[in-house]
């Protein structure tokens, strides 16, 4: 049930110390990085308990540099742990742990609140503390992609924390854990919001007292705040009506499908837009966390709404309520797993960078900029920070103060000015095989040939630094939100719409869209010295598949001689809470298999004629079928050199799907 209380903010005074949280993100034998959010600010007590070593506490103060803290409103503080360790901890074996809090105005020195208190739920059965397992060689991996709340289907993550669970179960010294967590993009949905989610949000923002802030440039013609929007019922299903459009200049084609004005979010859902920095910052709490939900009233429909709208609203408040009864497991399972983030699209809006006209038109309009800056804020606290906590927090935490001190304000824009030109958020991190995530969304390379065109997803900086990166390295974890080798049949309609200037319909966005990327990256793969084994990890489709990928001409030794092709495996893991209509996506598939196998003649003339392309079958689906269509977690399992042993998705009903070489089918050499 979405709350249970009508309120007037006295709630507050129940409502447990951490509002989300905590979330184990970047951790090393020497360092470890803890997130966290909470309603007052509080001094930190870190107690580590290493079965073969003697336990250690460490006392945090907050604003000191092993505990950044941020301000977000009155009752809302980040606490973002970044502690140095002088004596490493063990590598893969558990590692219990305490987090305590207390209160920085607390009457008693020895106040200190744990998760007994906070949430009492945290730990997997059998267990008194949570624990940390410290990755080094990396056997086995979750990942996913495409979270959205209000999706007609299960939470993966609940199936990847019943996983846990079960490995628990069976091996209590924690070695059939999965070492890492991967979510590759659209971990929330900034575009696309749900009815009653909205209202929670704005609802939520008003409690916990997060600051106002006026929206330029809105088309409405009148100033508009965030507390006009919340007065306003939240602009329920109306919101792009606030949102700017581009004029674009005409072509043939738009001038025959429907004239030259479109909105800049072009999110088929944006009615729900979120607008303000506060909004965001409260959606993520109600997407990670089931803490906060107990404050909030229960979700009722407007008088006013349209009955199909209504009917809408309804089965979003069903599926929101079905949302938040997995919340518990959701926070559980990010409470142990070291977990690594990366944004993609909806993280900001849909079609975020799509192209130089995009760019162009969304950066230029004040509303459009100042949407997009506060979801890469938003971003870079709650997500960004775990991924490289000493770069982002040296480089972006005065950056997060100035706008979240006065919302709307001078210093606000300002930090969006500094952000959109932001250029670490791609992260490498150094296990075994190392885990190297690629920034997909502000390191374009723009379409020279019409602005109109889709940019490369990496600009040739990017590729070059990434080239650099992956140097005289064996084997790499590669983490790109979009396929960097996709599903053909879907590209070539992606190709079609951008021939006829309707890139934005179809998010004509995908890696061999951009000869200049394309080249790049398979220049990359093709190089002497990078990895023999790439095993790339993406989400963005909505749907799951499995490539074995080999490139035909191979690549030559320092003496000449022609060497083994690399190994190539695209994994696909999408989405996590998200999924394609059945029937549609069956048919594409059917279709893809007829016109693009990997002995079809249709290859030759696409950029497959320099690689061929072999599709894992998913067991247990119906005959033939290569792509799998169900919400739930990818799980690789590897052995020793990096390479997959197992590849399976794990569906949110229980179910699990083995993608495997076809019979008879040679490994990739």
């Amino acid at each position: 049930m979405i709350g249970v209380l009508e309120h007037d903010g006295n709630g507050l005074n129940d409502l447990p110390l951490v509002l989300a949280g905590p979330i184990v993100r970047r951790v090393q034998a020497e360092r470890l990085a803890i997130w966290l959010a909470v309603k007052e600010p509080a001094i930190a007590r870190l107690d580590l308990f290493p079965l073969s070593m003697d336990s250690r506490s460490f006392e945090l103060e907050p604003g000191s540099d092993s505990l950044l803290w941020l301000k977000a409103g009155e009752h809302l503080h980040y606490l973002m742990i970044d502690l140095a360790l002088d004596q490493p901890l063990p590598q893969e074996v558990m590692v219990p742990y305490r987090l305590s809090l207390r209160p920085i105005d607390a009457a008693a020195a020895d106040q200190w609140l744990d998760h007994s208190d906070w949430a009492p739920d945290l730990c997997y059965p059998g267990a008194e503390l949570p624990f940390i397992r410290i990755p080094r060689n990396i056997s086995s991996v979750m990942h996913g992609s495409c979270r959205k709340p209000h999706s007609a289907c299960s939470d993966g993550l609940v199936a990847a924390d019943n996983r846990v669970a079960q490995s628990l179960t069976e091996h209590e010294d924690g070695t059939s854990l999965p070492e890492l967590l991967v979510l590759s993009g659209d971990q929330v949905y900034v575009d696309d919001v749900a009815g009653p989610m909205l209202q929670s949000i704005t609802e939520l923002a008003h409690i916990l007292k997060l600051p106002d802030e006026h929206l330029p440039g809105t088309e409405s013609g009148f100033s508009v705040s965030g507390k006009d929007l919340r007065e306003a019922g939240g602009k329920l299903y109306k919101r792009d009506q606030l949102l700017p459009e581009i004029d674009q200049s005409p072509s043939v084609f738009d001038v025959l499908f429907g004239g030259t004005s479109k909105p800049i979010f072009t999110s088929l859902h944006a009615k729900n837009h979120l607008l303000t920095l506060a909004e965001m910052l409260a959606m993520y709490l109600l997407v990670w966390s089931p803490t906060c939900w107990s404050l909030l009233s229960k979700p009722k429909a407007p008088k006013d709404i349209a009955d199909a709208t209504r009917k809408m609203y309804d089965a979003e408040v069903d599926e929101i309520a079905s949302f938040v009864e997995g919340l518990s497991k959701a926070r559980r399972l990010l409470a142990h797993l070291p977990t690594a983030m990366i944004f993609d699209d909806h993280d900001v809006t849909d079609d975020w960078n799509l192209s130089l006209a995009w760019e162009e038109a969304a950066y230029d309009h004040p509303l459009s900029r100042r949407v997009i800056g506060n979801a890469l804020i938003a971003y870079g606290i709650n997500q960004g920070w775990g991924n490289r906590p000493g770069a982002i927090g040296r480089d972006l935490m005065p950056i997060f103060k100035d706008a979240l001190e006065q919302p709307g304000a001078d210093a606000h824009d300002e930090a969006i000015d500094t952000i959109l030109n932001y250029q670490k958020w791609d992260f490498e991190w150094p296990t075994n095989p190392p885990l190297i995530a690629l920034d997909t969304r502000t390191r374009r390379w723009r379409s020279e040939r019409n602005s109109h065109y889709p940019s490369g997803l990496l600009d040739w900086e990017a590729a070059t630094d990434l080239q650099a990166r992956l140097r005289d390295k064996d084997a790499v974890l590669l983490v790109s939100a979009a396929p960097i080798f996709g599903v053909k049949l879907i590209e070539v309609v992606q190709k079609f719409f951008t021939l006829i200037g309707k890139p934005l319909m179809v998010d004509a966005e995908y890696w061999m869209a951009h000869p200049g990327t394309a080249s790049a990256i398979l220049s990359i793969f093709q190089h002497r010295n990078t990895p023999r084994h790439f095993v790339i990890l993406s989400g963005d489709v909505h749907y799951s598949f499995v490539y074995d990928v080999q490139l035909r001409n191979g690549r030559r030794s320092r003496t000449g001689q022609k060497g083994h092709n690399p190994e190539i495996w695209q994994i696909c893991s999408s989405g996590i809470k998200n999924k394609w209509p059945d029937k549609l996506l069956a048919f594409l598939d059917h279709s893809n298999r007829w016109a693009f196998s990997p002995r079809s003649p249709l290859n030759w003339l696409t950029r497959r004629r320099g690689m061929r392309i072999v599709p894992r079958k998913p067991v247990g689906t119906p005959h033939g079928r290569r792509i799998l269509n169900a919400s739930g977690i990818g799980l690789v399992e590897l052995s020793d050199d990096g390479t997959p042993q197992r590849i399976s998705q794990l569906t949110a009903d229980g179910t699990i799907y083995d993608f495997e070489r076809r019979e008879g089918e040679a490994r990739l050499d």
